[in-house]
């Protein structure tokens, strides 16, 4: 997280307003490539640039699933901490959209939206964040996303 912590009432407060966008992140082959690895999908769209060269991409793309995640790195860039916090655990999607490929050398970075915040048990905070995922120079952004955190206190 930034190394800003805000109050549970702060954090509420940011409901409905547009944070600060992530820093840009390059996707670069070498990233592109150990993804393929550890996730197993050797896909020759995401790894093979000659043969991804035919291909109406006109070269590799990165994975939609290392584009989804990128959101823990790039949210803990922008999203204040809420003080006392233990934990943030990834509590799943409402919906995930792929709306435009990365290609490989691209940068992207991510806006983020908090939609909901409530109070989900003693010592626990339910988040909702909308997130668009935008892709540097590209009108189109690469990803739309609802994600739902899980905030330990």
């Amino acid at each position: 997280m930034t190394n800003r912590t805000v109050s549970a009432d702060e954090l509420r407060q940011l409901i409905g307003k547009d944070l600060e966008p992530s820093p840009w992140v390059l996707l670069d082959q070498e990233r592109i490539n150990g993804f393929a690895d550890i996730t197993e999908d050797h896909q020759f769209i995401h790894i093979d640039p000659v043969k991804a060269k035919g291909t109406p991409f006109g070269g590799t793309i990165a994975h939609g699933l290392l584009t989804l995640s990128m959101l823990p790195s790039l949210i803990e860039k922008t999203l204040p901490a809420l003080e006392g916090m233990k934990a943030s655990i990834n509590y799943g999607y409402n919906k995930v959209r792929f709306l435009a490929p990365v290609r490989s050398g691209k940068r992207i970075r991510a806006k983020f939206v908090i939609t909901d915040f409530t109070e989900a048990g003693e010592g626990r905070y339910q988040v909702i964040t909308s997130i668009t995922v935008e892709i540097e120079g590209e009108e189109r952004p690469a990803l739309a996303a609802e994600w739902i955190s899980m905030i330990l206190v």
